[in-house]
């Protein structure tokens, strides 16, 4: 069965290009649901098939030269660490193209978004398959340019600075983390990941394994994201597409997570003896700066964009300890925030589509007697993303702390102690968060000026014929033109407007038939209230389809953990070896 890990490569890049042909053009949302779905179905074999008895070993390799001059090779195989991301991954995609069937991007070019969103599955799924450093650093890349296009072509107002940001951050730490492979690849002489960590440093000086780890470390820290190395995420989950923010926080912070374990700490134990706790001190400011950064948002997104930070740092802080208990924290938290933080940025998308905004103010209270439906799963993902002991968030979490209780040998327990205080304060600061935005949005009072039917969020104002310049502007030529918020009187006053513009277009003004273009179209809508848009319902088919398996599995993990520490933990005491963990 090795072919079954060039299959999960293979199918998605094969989708990807039949999904570009004209022939599949009026179908792809369903063209990508069935390639996803086969991709699941593979990875659900792979599952199947693998040794649950053997979990510390390399299974199911595909060990082909690549480029033999340089000796590359094409290694492919999994083990206990990666299995659970590599199926987390098929999941997450499939979720995210039944999504689409129901919400078709607002920009249009769905054929292109389902090419992009397959080329993405492609490097997400070979990360973690990847057992050559540069194969894995290839996969690793693959997935950049197409989450910069998700972001760019189809997120919100200011999508092209958070993508543009989000490429910056992301190919420079990929640079410095070339650089740490390339100091691996010269002091050890090979490039396999397999017989690199076999080894556990042996043949490589401590010099040389404390500046490849801090180049490593650096280069995925980027990507995990590491305060104070996180300022491009919230900008790019605010703005991105709903399936975006579920695929980047779902899958892409992970893959920065994973290099940890599968690169850093099993290759270079000398190094991360080190530099470990300064990794640990990083990992507790990000979780309490992400904590107090929610308590200051009024944008949902943001909010939970800024609570990656915060979560993603309970899984630094596994790391850190250097123990079995510590890294398995590490490696549940990794998938419960992948459950729960794709399922949060599903809703988000949700209530942002119905009431046209995801500010919390203007959202105002009462959606749980709005949107019973919508409002009760917000609760559900909420409360267990604050680590509700019986659902998947608690547990790794915990042992996340309990490593930092009693860290590997070498290291200061009394820092650690320090460590684990910080990260039980950041607990009870996602508790506080999280239950005051439930207790703003979910229960109260609805706010009357809310519409009963979506609106877009009102800024840029476009209200006048210099707001629309300065739309068209920024968009360029082509662009699509932004619909205006305006109910009742505003009508008459777009109108003027309308008429200004056009008598300006007709004396040959720059812009101004753009202008009086975008503007008429505004008068329309608002002329009509509204009519024609999505209704304002409660839940639909396809978002039950796409969001009750994560509610199952957050279930499933939180009351039995073992179906996931019994995968991880013998892979776990094999990566550290015995000269780094107790």
């Amino acid at each position: 069965m090795s072919w079954l890990p060039i299959a999960l490569v293979a199918v998605p890049l094969l989708g990807a290009v039949v999904s570009a042909t004209p022939a599949v053009r009026d179908r792809a949302v369903a063209w990508g649901i069935a390639v996803s779905a086969v991709v699941l179905l593979f990875a659900v074999a792979l599952a199947a098939v693998f040794d649950h008895a053997r979990p510390a070993e390399m299974q199911l390799q595909t060990d082909r030269p690549w480029i033999p001059g340089l000796g590359l090779r094409f290694h492919l195989g999994v083990d206990g660490v990666s299995l659970p991301l590599v199926v987390l991954t098929a999941l997450l995609t499939l979720l995210c193209f039944v999504h689409l069937a129901g919400h078709p991007p607002p920009g249009g070019r769905t054929g292109a978004l389902v090419v992009t969103l397959l080329v993405l599955e492609v490097g997400m799924i070979g990360t973690f398959l990847a057992l050559d450093l540069l194969l894995f650093f290839v996969f690793f890349e693959v997935v950049l340019v197409p989450m910069y296009f998700v972001i760019a072509l189809w997120g919100g107002a200011g999508r092209r600075a958070a993508a543009v940001k989000f490429i910056l951050y992301t190919l420079l730490g990929s640079a410095v983390l070339l650089i740490g492979l390339l100091v691996v690849r010269t002091q050890a002489g090979t490039l396999d990941m397999v017989a690199l960590a076999g080894r556990h440093g042996s043949g490589m000086a401590r010099s040389a394994q404390i500046l490849a780890f801090l180049a490593i470390g650096l280069g995925l820290a980027v990507k995990t994201p590491m305060w104070p190395l996180h300022t491009w995420l919230p900008d790019a989950h605010t703005e991105a597409p709903t399936v975006g923010s579920v695929l980047l926080a779902g899958v892409l912070l992970k893959m920065g997570s994973y290099g940890f374990a599968r690169i850093a700490i099993p290759v270079l134990p000398e190094g991360a003896a080190a530099l470990t706790p300064w990794l640990g001190a990083f990992a507790v400011v990000g979780i309490a700066y992400g904590s107090l950064a929610c308590l200051a948002q009024r944008d949902l997104k943001r909010m939970i964009a800024y609570s990656s930070v915060g979560h993603m740092g309970f899984v630094l802080l596994g790391f850190a300890s250097l123990t079995p208990v510590g890294l398995n924290g590490a490696l549940f938290a990794n998938v419960a925030h992948g459950l729960i933080t794709g399922l949060l940025f599903f809703l988000a998308g949700a209530v942002k589509e119905r009431y046209g905004t995801a500010d919390m103010v203007r959202l105002g209270g009462g959606m749980l007697r709005r949107l019973p439906y919508i409002g009760s799963l917000l609760t559900f993902a909420c409360v267990a993303s604050l680590g509700l002991p019986g659902l998947a968030g608690f547990w790794g979490e915990m042992l996340a702390l309990l490593g930092a209780f009693r860290p590997a040998a070498g290291l200061s327990r009394p820092l650690f102690l320090v460590f684990m205080a910080v990260g039980g304060l950041g607990t009870v600061l996602t508790a506080a968060y999280f239950l005051g935005m439930l207790s703003r949005v979910t229960h109260g009072r609805a706010v009357e000026n809310v519409p009963a039917g979506p609106l877009e969020p009102p800024e840029p104002p476009v209200a006048t014929a210099e707001g629309v310049r300065e739309v068209l502007s920024e968009a360029g030529e082509g662009a699509e033109p932004v619909e205006p918020v305006a109910t009742g009187a505003a009508v008459a006053a777009l109108e003027q407007e309308t008429a200004r513009a056009s008598a300006a277009a007709d004396e040959g003004e720059p812009g101004a038939t753009g202008a009086a273009r975008t503007l008429g179209l505004g008068v329309a809508d608002a002329a009509e209230g509204g009519r024609g848009r999505r209704p304002f319902g409660d839940v639909t088919v396809y978002e039950l389809a796409a969001w009750l398996p994560l509610v199952a599995l957050i279930v499933l993990f939180g009351l039995w953990p073992k179906a996931l520490l019994a995968v991880t933990t013998p892979a776990v005491q094999s990566l550290l070896g015995s000269g780094v963990a107790p």
